[in-house]
């Protein structure tokens, strides 16, 4: 059962909430306050974090930055009830997961938490056998964030290599949690634009009315709430590489605005009349299949050509079972050296975790592995697989 930790000050929203999410199969606990709220997510351990935009004792960017200096990565999603832009832009890029609006829509609410627990069905895995402890010093493929040695993973990153120095545009493909913006990442890294800025928006969760804003900014006075002259993404990455995660969350009046900029390499401020040439190569991501998404008239086919002049796919943390153990022990060697105590993992524990089903990937994998550091003694066991990871 997944785990939600639910904090607002208000009584009435807490119980509500509590009763729908768990009508929905969660397990869900509330804190009042954010103080209280922080202490519960290092201690217990959550998948994913609902809170109000305000606390008594703190906002919640405040809080999210404590969990980041303590390499917390839980996903938070914030609440608000006024939407302003500013606001909106300050905590998206403070760390927020996701924004929603009061009073909260709960469909829309569900859509956006499995968006980030990445639902999905688990498939069935072929046994593995582990026959010693992995000590992982350096990634295996040197000089960059994807670690591994599988066959999968390596001729995606042939693909990265030979890609990456070219302006081509780029869909990556994938399930949530594999990697998708660690490769968009290498591809900037790795190109002649790596001195110049990697902008990156997550396209699912700014709301529709605002993301013409976000991308292409806006001018003084363009709307009520736009107290002061704003440079969108796309301005801001001029030179450099715009990495637009969850495309196919994107509206169809949005799609059809990029297309116009990938086509005339211009944009045009929200309220302004000059037009702006810009030089961006646009690398963009989904969980979603596009052409399935096109068939259904949800995304359009034209945009989904420009974006696609290379394909590249992320595959699952199961179809690359051989890297878990090498990963899990990388994210331990981590803990060791940040927390400077010593914890193994047991023959028995690893082969457990290679036969899991990670339906979260590579993200429920370092997930599980600090709590199984938080919680457990020198060695972690079998049975502490079994309590902290098959929760």
């Amino acid at each position: 059962m997944r785990r939600l930790l639910l904090v607002d000050s208000e009584y009435a929203v807490r119980t509500s909430l509590k009763e729908l999410l768990e009508y929905e199969s969660f397990h869900v606990d509330v804190e009042e306050t954010g103080g209280s709220a922080f202490e519960r997510i290092c201690t217990c351990g959550y998948d994913i974090v609902l809170s109000d935009i305000q606390h008594a004792d703190m906002d919640t960017l405040t809080l999210i930055e404590k969990l980041r200096k303590v390499e917390n990565n839980v996903p938070v999603i914030v609440t608000m009830k006024d939407f302003d832009l500013d606001t909106v832009l300050k905590y998206m890029r403070g760390g927020a997961s996701y924004m929603v609006q009061k009073p909260i829509d709960i469909n829309k609410l569900l859509h956006s938490i499995n968006e980030l627990l990445s639902a999905q069905e688990a498939v069935p895995a072929q046994k593995i056998k582990v026959k010693k402890r992995i000590s992982l010093k350096e990634p295996s493929i040197t000089n960059t964030k994807m670690i591994g040695q599988s066959e999968k993973l390596k001729e995606m990153m042939k693909l990265v290599d030979r890609v990456a120095p070219t302006n081509e545009k780029v869909l990556i493909t994938g399930p949530n949690g594999a990697g998708k913006e660690l490769v968009a990442q290498l591809l900037h890294e790795c190109s002649k634009r790596s001195d110049k800025p990697f902008i990156t928006l997550n396209c699912a969760a700014i709301p529709s009315d605002l993301i013409e804003s976000q991308l292409f900014g806006h001018e003084k006075g363009s709307f009520t709430s736009a107290v002061k002259m704003h440079r969108g993404d796309f301005e801001q990455a001029n030179g450099g590489t715009l990495f637009l995660d969850e495309i196919g969350d994107m509206s169809l009046p949005a799609q059809a605005k990029i297309l116009r900029v990938l086509q005339e390499k211009k944009i045009t401020r929200v309220g302004g009349e000059k037009p702006i040439p810009i030089d961006v190569r646009v690398i963009s991501a989904t969980n979603k299949n596009l052409r399935k998404e096109i068939e259904e008239g949800r995304f359009r086919e034209d945009l989904f050509h420009r974006l696609s002049v290379i394909e590249i796919r992320v595959p699952s943390l199961r179809q690359r079972r051989e890297d878990i153990p090498i990963l899990a022990q990388y994210f331990l060697d981590n803990l060791i050296a940040t927390n400077e105590r010593e914890v193994v993992i047991s023959d028995d524990a690893m082969e457990q975790m290679v036969n899991y089903a990670w339906t979260g990937n590579v993200r429920e994998l370092e997930n599980a592995i600090e709590r199984l550091y938080v919680f457990c003694d020198d060695v972690i066991t079998s049975e502490d697989v079994e309590k902290y990871v098959y929760w």
